[in-house]
């Protein structure tokens, strides 16, 4: 039997790392495993998507920062989550989700949203001025779907195939949006371009306030368990570049200026070693 070679040892410890982050394993939590009966085929542009982990990571980041703009989706947060005490497993579990419904077995996905609609009815409340909310209202779940989906995108486009044909990137919402539709989130774009258009026209229900702005820097200031001390600084430079300059301003936040060139090249390099590490498993 031959002798292992360093690369290998590199490699499991890499693979190792990463699945540290997304995983609790002081609960026995274990990758998913990729199942023949999930809910999306083999190899089709959801499941190419949601496997690069850096461009989830920023586009999750990006992600997140959109959704805060959101006034029901952030009194939801604000009310109803620990997100200050844990902001790891609250994107730990969204990651998992994520997870689950792309790659799991079709029972298990079904489950998870099952799940989540469930928690979503205990979600509700009232806005500073009185507005009613609840996180099972139709459009504001849209928001937080289509603020995803464009994220997500973007960054695969820009880490790892900008080539992408857009009849691949119009099956990606297309399938993204069986698992919206299946929250209940109402509209759902099945293409890119409705997407983009959908979030031009949620620019007029966005706003920014010193909460928003306080989770924005939560978010950007979250060190995940097990992970580089600049780890999250490097993903959270790339994921504010990648904002529209509208949402910066909203969120108080500056465009990186020349950081912006290391971040971007390091995140690429480290996007290339994941994708490297995790092929030979």
């Amino acid at each position: 039997m031959p002798a292992p070679r360093p690369s290998d040892f590199i490699r499991k410890r890499v693979v190792e790392g990463v699945r540290g982050i997304f995983n609790d394993s002081s609960q026995g939590q274990k990758p998913v495993p990729p199942s023949d009966e999930a809910v999306f085929e083999k190899d089709s542009p959801i499941r190419m998507v949601h496997a690069d982990i850096v461009a989830m990571m920023v586009g999750g980041i990006r992600s997140l920062l959109l959704q805060m703009l959101h006034p029901h989706a952030l009194q939801g947060v604000l009310d109803h989550s620990n997100f200050r005490a844990d902001m790891h497993g609250r994107l730990r579990r969204t990651a998992r989700f994520i997870a689950v419904t792309t790659y799991g077995h079709r029972d298990d996905a079904l489950a998870a949203i099952d799940r989540v609609n469930r928690i979503h009815e205990q979600v509700k409340g009232t806005l500073p001025d009185g507005t009613p909310y609840s996180a099972r209202n139709p459009r504001t779940l849209a928001y937080v779907h289509v603020a995803e989906a464009q994220s997500f995108l973007a960054a695969y486009l820009r880490y790892v195939r900008p080539d992408m044909p857009m009849a691949e990137q119009d099956t990606y919402y297309r399938q993204f949006a069986v698992i919206a539709r299946a929250l209940d989130a109402d509209p759902a774009p099945v293409t890119r371009s409705e997407g983009d258009a959908l979030m031009r026209e949620f620019r007029k229900e966005l706003s920014g306030s010193p909460e928003a702005r306080e989770v924005a820097r939560l978010v950007l200031e979250e060190r995940p368990e097990g992970a580089p001390p600049a780890l999250q600084q490097l993903l959270g430079t790339e994921a504010v570049a990648m904002l529209p300059p509208y949402a910066r301003a909203l969120l108080g936040l500056d465009r990186p200026g020349l950081a912006a060139i290391p971040a971007r090249a390091a995140t690429w390099g480290m996007g290339k070693t994941l994708r490297w590490a995790f092929q030979q498993t």
